[in-house]
């Protein structure tokens, strides 16, 4: 597929380009982690089966009335849902003048006959957010789904899809993008300098949106790097210690997640169409869409509830909803696993192999004494707390239990031999 702005998913791309080219599913599954492009691939076929290229090969051209209408976000043939509100769900709304931004009201609007004489497309970001009775009300729409109509589905776990959703999806995996692609791709669009865009493309784990959401923020970098020696910080901790420490690191993970929606939802007007689609749906014009707005206003919840005591709110974690808490313990238990297996590369010997680079003299000096069995049994019980955060727990009881299970070592002795 020409013209594609989804990078570093040429097999996906090209599964894509052959919907575009023959005969499109009436529904698509995009499944895989998230920041690696889904919605971006979401929006290439959207244009692709919007275009009025007469050459379905040349198809999206990203010059028609209809790709540029994709790209402003303005086109009425293209319906667009993405998780709103607390908690960050995707609604399904009222059976009876189902509200805009909800599963119903975007079945009622795909019901109608076309603007355009064409295709009609339906994206519902973040798909994994629907519970089981939204998904339900999808089930009548992938069943009987009205002629000219693709629903595209972009999930990062398609285990939270009901397995009647899956089943009636033609499903295309992403996968993580190769470092270099992300470090050249950031230097080629001038988002950051070549040991910037190292850094970046390190941290992002081979997700392209993340990393650009990183370049583009004044901050989310030393945040990071905060959680990360803070968690080092904790090896040497007595319980009491550990437990205060869990809640700062809670609302640093708070303020980076702020850092980081900031970065996704920054304008920058000298960024190419190729830079603003895979960050958060723009188009070639830098336009933002209406539901393109809808999603960042959904995805700022954290940052909204821990405001200063200027703005009425308290920052404690306690003050903040449930459910923006677990949202702000995820990117918390994802840097503890990455410093709890640099830990284990460090005390195998292997410095050369180690992600945190900025961390290398820490990890040189704590790796060797963190008993390698304790580390690795902490970590399985990190996979295993993960998925719960989705579930209704106390993600402050969660963080606590991995904090006293996280693995000690005794301070280091001035003098003594390592």
């Amino acid at each position: 597929m020409i013209n594609a702005l989804t990078r570093g998913q040429d097999r996906a791309v090209a599964e894509i380009g052959s919907m575009i080219r023959g005969y499109a599913p009436h529904a698509v599954l995009l499944s895989g982690p998230g920041s690696v492009g889904k919605t971006t691939l979401a929006m290439d076929l959207a244009a692709g089966l919007l275009c009025q290229a007469p050459d379905p090969g040349a198809r999206p051209c990203r010059e028609c009335r209809g790709c540029r209408q994709v790209a402003s976000g303005n086109h009425p043939d293209l319906h667009r849902l993405a998780p709103e509100g607390p908690g960050g769900q995707v609604r399904i709304g009222a059976q009876k003048d189902p509200e805009p931004g909800t599963v119903r009201h975007l079945i009622s609007e795909v019901a109608l006959l076309s603007v355009e004489g064409g295709a009609r497309v339906a994206i519902v970001e973040q798909a994994h957010r629907l519970n089981d009775d939204a998904q339900n009300a999808l089930l009548k729409l992938l069943e009987e789904p009205p002629a000219g109509v693709t629903l595209i589905l972009c999930a990062d776990d398609e285990e939270c899809l009901l397995p009647t959703v899956r089943s009636r999806c033609v499903r295309v995996r992403l996968g993580a993008v190769p470092v270099r692609e992300i470090e050249s791709w950031l230097c080629d669009h001038g988002f950051a300098d070549a040991p910037q865009a190292a850094r970046f493309a390190r941290l992002s784990g081979g997700r392209l949106g993340l990393a650009l959401a990183y370049a583009r923020s004044a901050t989310a970098e030393r945040l990071r790097g905060e959680i990360a020696r803070s968690l080092l910080d904790m090896l040497g901790s007595g319980r009491q210690k550990r437990l205060a420490s869990i809640r700062d690191l809670l609302r640093s993970s708070v303020a980076l997640q702020e850092a980081l929606a900031a970065g996704r939802a920054a304008d920058d007007t000298e960024a190419s169409g190729e830079a603003a689609a895979t960050s958060d749906g723009r188009g070639p014009n830098g336009r933002a869409s209406k539901a393109g707005s809808r999603r960042r206003k959904g995805a700022e919840p954290v940052a909204a509830a821990a405001t200063t005591e200027e703005g009425g709110e308290s920052s404690e974690p306690g003050k903040i909803a449930a459910s923006d808490r677990r949202a702000a313990a995820a990117p918390l238990m994802e840097i503890w696993t990455e410093v709890g297996r640099a830990l284990l590369v460090a005390g195998s010997g292997a410095p050369r192999q180690l992600r945190e680079v900025e961390l290398l003299d820490d990890l040189r000096s704590v790796g060797p004494r963190v008993p390698a069995a304790a580390m690795s049994e902490f970590l399985a019980r990190l996979s295993e707390a993960a998925p719960k955060l989705t579930e209704n727990v106390n993600p402050e009881l969660v963080l606590d239990v991995l904090a006293l299970s996280w693995p000690r070592v005794e301070p280091e002795v001035a003098g003594a031999p390592r």
